[in-house]
């Protein structure tokens, strides 16, 4: 568990294997509530290779000084995001 918003992360090691791989992340809001973005891929063990790249937004609650994660939204292809974005991008310039 983590205590501070920069101890968060989402790798995943199994077996020895980092089946998660954090890229980056970016601390979206911090306090009792934590927003955060990953960009991260995953190991497809088929082609003994991490794919492609992929995004998550979480967010975690603090009790009893340990960050827990609440709730997740996974991006999960570049088409995906780009059409977050474009939406975003409108609604903002309206």
């Amino acid at each position: 568990m983590a205590s501070t918003v920069d101890e968060l992360t989402i790798d995943f090691t199994e077996d020895g294997i980092l089946k998660v791989k954090q890229l980056d992340k970016v601390v979206l809001t911090k306090g009792a509530w934590a927003t955060l973005m990953y960009r991260y891929q995953e190991w497809d063990p088929k082609k003994q290779a991490y794919g492609p790249d992929k995004y998550s937004i979480r967010r975690y609650q603090k009790r009893n000084d340990q960050f827990m994660q609440k709730s997740k939204f996974n991006i999960s292809s570049k088409d995906q995001a780009e059409k977050i974005i474009e939406t975003l991008q409108h609604w903002i310039a309206e």
